[in-house]
């Protein structure tokens, strides 16, 4: 008499323990039949930046992930301003709906969200000083992974939520190029107490602007401020000069940026504590005609999947709802990844190459034949979720998922 013996589980190797990571590790954790293992690159697992925003496409998906309760920290932007950065003029105030709302939108720290996905990660799930050097395609057999201390694991499925510079990426796809874009970010958070007698305005969340420049400032919760300033560096000048993410600069050099600006702006900058700024370089690559590689043995997450950092300032959002819907696809057909993966690629790739597209629209280019600078700044208010821009920041993946089940039919299981 023939004996069924269990499957065996899908061993998935998560790259990279950023929000993305953390977000499909907490959705493989409720798959069944799954194996997980999230590998770090860090001795010790913390984020790197100052706030974060989580506005109603993020609450979604910590919603769906179950984590939403446990992010009980942060300050609501209900207010969002755009000013000129050297007159005071306010050019665009907008007040976000309330009703109907539950979670608001908020400013909050990035360790804040951090900590909220680690309080949902399942004991022994994650492996820290891990750094991918290397990876091998084992056919049938799975991916096998090397690291940089030497060690070594299989997997079935690899998921790379190793983030702009993606070693999954860059091993599947070997002609992948990412360049600095021009754009470089600098953030500090401070004291409240520090700054609160600058301006009226600096307590509402908002953008100042000049025509190649920005400062954001905004509460970020438990007496905290943001400052997030960008400028703009010829990437024919600078891109050798640049590197990803977090590299610690002083107040001299940023404040050197932003000398055109309100005096009241300038004091703020130059009031953050003394080695507190991180230079943040933002690159950029290609749009990829597809999400996965090897034979439906790898998957990419987050910035790893759309290299565009910084470019909506919702890269954590994306990150975990691609994770969530991965999930879903390998529950939906068994943990099949021959028919998981190609659903995961038909539900995001189209979300990024949406993306995709809005940056390289030419309207988008709204300065050029205007000479002055208060109109070149009119040009340049900042929506965060207005102008139509729904379709990102309101996003609800849930129902996209809803949707794409109910049109699968009878195929779908």
């Amino acid at each position: 008499m023939a004996i069924d013996m269990p499957t065996p589980p899908l061993r998935v190797a998560i790259i990279g323990g950023g929000p993305g990571g953390l977000a499909t590790a907490i959705a493989l954790s409720k798959t069944p039949n799954v194996e997980v293992r999230l590998y770090e690159q860090a001795r010790v697992l913390r984020e790197v930046g100052a706030g974060i925003s989580i506005g109603a496409n993020t609450w979604n998906v910590l919603e769906l992930l179950g984590v939403a309760d446990s992010l009980t920290s942060g300050h609501p932007t209900w207010t969002m301003l755009n000013m000129n950065g050297r007159s005071g003029e306010e050019l665009h105030r907008r007040e976000k709906a309330r009703e109907g709302v539950k979670h608001p939108p908020i400013r909050t720290q990035r360790t804040k969200l951090q900590a909220a996905l680690l309080a949902h990660i399942k004991p022994r799930t994650i492996e820290l000083c891990k750094k991918l050097a290397r990876m091998v395609d084992l056919g049938e057999a799975g991916v096998e992974l090397h690291f940089e201390d030497g060690t070594m694991a299989i997997a079935d499925l690899v998921v790379g939520a190793d983030g702009i510079r993606s070693v999954v990426r860059d091993t599947a796809w070997t002609d992948y190029e990412i360049k600095f874009t021009g754009t470089t970010i600098w953030r500090t958070l401070l004291p409240w107490d520090d700054v609160k007698d600058l301006h009226p305005e600096f307590g509402t969340t908002g953008w100042w602007h000049t025509p190649t420049t920005h400062v954001y400032f905004s509460h970020v919760g438990e007496g905290l401020w943001e400052i997030a300033a960008r400028a703009w560096h010829d990437p024919a000048v600078h891109s050798a000069s640049k590197v990803s993410w977090g590299v610690p600069v002083d107040n001299a050099h940023v404040e050197s940026h932003f000398t055109e600006y309100l005096p009241q702006i300038r004091t703020a900058l130059s009031r953050a504590r003394p080695n507190t700024w991180r230079e943040f370089a933002a690159f950029a690559g290609p749009e990829l005609s597809h999400l996965m590689a090897w034979d439906h043995k790898i998957a990419l997450v987050g910035d790893a999947s759309h290299a565009l950092s910084g470019a909506f300032g919702s890269g954590a959002g994306f990150a975990m709802e691609d994770g969530w819907v991965l999930a879903q696809a390998l529950a939906q057909f068994g943990n099949d990844t021959r028919k998981a993966l190609p659903l995961f690629d038909e539900v995001r790739r189209p979300y990024y190459a949406q993306m995709y597209a809005h940056l390289a629209a030419p309207s988008r280019k709204a300065g050029s034949g205007v000479s002055s600078f208060d109109e070149k700044v009119r040009r340049k208010i900042i929506t965060d979720g207005g102008g139509g821009m729904a379709w990102i920041y309101e996003n609800d993946i849930g129902a996209v998922w809803d949707e794409v089940v109910d049109g699968l039919g009878d195929g779908g299981s």
